[in-house]
């Protein structure tokens, strides 16, 4: 399962896309609407962790799969957007099965 590079992206940036999600939807309505700050502090930083792991993933992939420098880029803006990982996921899906 982890043994392809790609796979390890796709499941690294499902978990990473989870996690903003997390932390937008609920942990910051939990710290500005119920006054509770470490529900940021605590997805936040799993958020900040799975966020280097995404980036050192696609870097990884880019490097070992030739990428062009646009998918590359690509990749990382869906990083910052919420539902990014999944929307580049689904289009990755798209790209790999085209060239197979």
């Amino acid at each position: 399962m982890f043994n392809n590079p790609l796979d390890r992206l796709r499941i690294v940036g499902m978990m990473e896309g989870a996690s903003f999600l997390v932390l937008l939807g609920i942990a910051m309505p939990l710290k500005y609407l119920a006054g509770l700050p470490l529900a940021v502090r605590v997805v936040g930083s799993l958020h900040g962790l799975l966020f280097v792991l995404y980036v050192a993933a696609v870097l990884g992939v880019s490097v070992s799969m030739r990428w062009p420098l646009r998918r590359v880029a690509a990749a990382l803006v869906a990083a910052v957007v919420p539902f990014g990982p999944f929307v580049f996921d689904a289009h990755l899906r798209r790209v790999t099965a085209a060239e197979a």
